[in-house]
Formats: C-alpha cells, sequence, structure tokens
C-alpha cells in the first residue's frame, strides 16, 4: 500500500539489517510515524499495547521478535523463553501462537541447530521474511476470491453503474495483515478492476479501529466510503443499502464459527435478518483446527479505560484523552465476541470460498483432516 506517494508493508526490516520497522498504529489516523523494535521486549509490548494489530500482523511482529531474542542470545532456551513471552501478549488471535510454534519448530531442525550462532540468527530472520511473504500472497489471493463475490452483487443490481455497498466491521485491510488485507483485500482489488464500490465504515468501539485505521487505509486508498456509528448497520440492512457484509477473523474453528472484533455477531444478526450475505476473510493460519465449538476460545479482556475514555484531535489541533463516563463507573471491556457459522454465509480462503462447516473448510484444506477433532 502507499503513503503519500510511498511504498509501504506494515512490518519490514531497517537498514541496518536486523532491526524491526513499524507502523505506530495507535496515533492513526491523525499522525503516520514509525517505531523501531530492537528486542524481543518491544515486539510484546508493541502486541500488547496495539501499536500493531491485526491476527496476520500479530503473528509476523511475534516471528520477528524471535529473531531478535535470538540476536540478544541465540540459545535454545532463550528461544523458548521469547516465545512464550510473546505468546502472553494476546490471547485470542491463534496467528500469534501459529507464527511462534512455526519458527520455533524450524529453528529446532537439527540442521539448524547445528550452525554457528550468527548462522542461526540468519536463518531465523529468513523464515520470518519468508513468513511475512507467505501473508501477503496468501491475502492476495483471498482478495481475488473475494472479488468475485462483489462481481455477484454488482450482476445482481439492477443498475450495475450503482456502486456495490459493502460493510465491514472493525480493521482487516493493510494495516491488519503484513500488505492487502483481508476483508478489505476484495474490495481494493475490485476499486482498482473498476467497479463501483463503496464502503459503510462503522467506528468499533472501543478503540475506533473502523475510524480510525479503515477510514484512513481507504481514504489513502481513493475508495469511497462514509463512516457510521457501530448501531447503524441494521438500519441499513432494513433500508436496502446493504449488498453484502464482509469482516475479518482473529480465529475461526474447524467448524465455521468465527471470532472477531466485538460487535461482530450482532453485524451478523441483522444481515441474517435481512437476507444478507455475510461473508469472513481468512487466511489459513487463523483457522484452529483443534477446536470445533466458537464457545471454547479464550476472549480476552481488555483494559476498562478504553471503554471509559476516548483520544482525539482537539479543534486547536492537539491530541487528547478524554472520559466519557463519571468518575468512578465500573466498565468492562470484552474485545471479541463469536459469531456461530450458521450465520456466515461463507468464508473467503486464499484457496477458494467455501461454507462455513467442517465439511467446508476440509474441502478446501483436506490435508488437515486428521487435525480435526470430531464435534
Amino acid at each position: 500500500m502507499k503513503v503519500a506517494g510511498r511504498q509501504y508493508r506494515t512490518i519490514w526490516l531497517e537498514d541496518d539489517g536486523w532491526s524491526v520497522g513499524i507502523i505506530d498504529q495507535t496515533l492513526l489516523p491523525h499522525s503516520f510515524e514509525v517505531c523501531r523494535l530492537t528486542t524481543v521486549e518491544d515486539a510484546a509490548r508493541a502486541i500488547a499495547t496495539m501499536q500493531v494489530r491485526g491476527a496476520p500482523l500479530i503473528g509476523a511482529t511475534a516471528a520477528y521478535g524471535l529473531c531478535l531474542a535470538l540476536r540478544a542470545d541465540p540459545s535454545g532456551s532463550s528461544l523458548e523463553r521469547a516465545g512464550q513471552q510473546l505468546i502472553a501478549t494476546r490471547p485470542t488471535a491463534v496467528n500469534l501462537r501459529w507464527a511462534v510454534a512455526y519458527m520455533i519448530e524450524a529453528l529446532r531442525d537439527p540442521k539448524v541447530t547445528s550452525l554457528g550462532d550468527g548462522e542461526r540468527v540468519a536463518a531465523a530472520y529468513d523464515l520470518a521474511a519468508k513468513l511475512c511473504d507467505e501473508d501477503v500472497a496468501i491475502n492476495q489471493a483471498i482478495g481475488t476470491n473475494g472479488m468475485r463475490l462483489i462481481e455477484m452483487a454488482r450482476s445482481a443490481k439492477s443498475d450495475n453503474a450503482q456502486p456495490v455497498q459493502i460493510l465491514t466491521h472493525c480493521n482487516a485491510g493493510w494495516l491488519a495483515t503484513v500488505d492487502c488485507g483481508t476483508a478489505l483485500a476484495p474490495i481494493y482489488q475490485a476499486h482498482d478492476a473498476g467497479i463501483a464500490v463503496h464502503v459503510w465504515v462503522d467506528e468499533t468501539r472501543p478503540r475506533n479501529q473502523g475510524f480510525s485505521l479503515t477510514a484512513w487505509e481507504l481514504q489513502q486508498h481513493g475508495v469511497p466510503f462514509t463512516v457510521i456509528t457501530d448501531n447503524a448497520g441494521g438500519l441499513l440492512m432494513q433500508r436496502g443499502a446493504v449488498d453484502l457484509c464482509i469482516t475479518g477473523t482473529d480465529r475461526t474453528t474447524a467448524g465455521g464459527d468465527v471470532c472477531n472484533k466485538i460487535g461482530t455477531y450482532l453485524k451478523a444478526l441483522a444481515a441474517h435478518d435481512n437476507g444478507i450475505p455475510f461473508y469472513v476473510a481468512l487466511p489459513s493460519p487463523t483457522i484452529d483446527w483443534t477446536l470445533h465449538d466458537g464457545g471454547a476460545i479464550p476472549i480476552e479482556e481488555r483494559d476498562p479505560g478504553e471503554v471509559t475514555h476516548v483520544s482525539g484531535r482537539d479543534e486547536a489541533g492537539q491530541l487528547r484523552r478524554v472520559a466519557l463516563v463519571s468518575e468512578g463507573s465500573p466498565a468492562a471491556n470484552h474485545a471479541f465476541d463469536i459469531t456461530p457459522a450458521r450465520l456466515v454465509t461463507a468464508l473467503v480462503t486464499e484457496r477458494g470460498v467455501c461454507a462455513a462447516s467442517r465439511e467446508g473448510l476440509l474441502g478446501l484444506f483436506p490435508e488437515r483432516r486428521d487435525d480435526v477433532q470430531e464435534a
């Protein structure tokens, strides 16, 4: 993606060849700033504080966090400690655990452990770079497969010149991945192919990733959009102003249940009630093949201050954090919810589109059959 004419990924190696650059997403949309990670502690803090967020990008950051840990101490015990430290940062997104396991398994290979310290560290960096490149390729394929659904929606309209109206929730775009995005990848590809699209971007309380990230991304790319409150989606669906919904996911079970940002379930219910397709875009590392029931997914509970306070720019251009509730008001901050498979029209993966079911997923990923537990 381009920002002010310059091409960016969301994570990269700096010119020194070892430290890691990221975009500080906590400052968007008011300020675009990059940060440099030099230790595994930096990587863990970036994940925990949501300087990086989105399941695929969290995984990529963890992979480079392991590289930074090995650079400081190339021992096997250092690798294990760093893996545990990174996994502990956020419990819901399965990509984090997947990326750490992917890296550790590869770095435990005797061919790697027999290398000298410097070569082992170099091997870790190569693995992390490969993981990032694979994420980009996966998301490009998701974009291609999902764009067909947008083309179907356009074909169903009486006037093809009218834009396809798409509602999304949270941010599942370029900023949530290494590049391209998951739920936004089909939208970008459709827009670039000349298909008229318009995106309803809801705020996504309490951290407002829709307002601060999705809207900013779409504006950078030139995609038409309108920001709305979280609870406006149902009314828009009732009035025929939404042709389809598409979201991302932080973890999807082998049975097709979807865990995504809090509020996703309510969007799916409204879409179901109004006969509107509800699609979920996901890279295969986001599938938890060991779980069938979404109720078993741990739901992250974050700082209640994210609910009771909000940050923004005042009329003088200064960033301020202000309270929204009376002092001492108790608050709860559940970061995700579960959308049952029965409410999901289809899953969009890098291998194609399938039903949100065990059979649908295994039809695209038959090699995972032995990993799937019976319901």
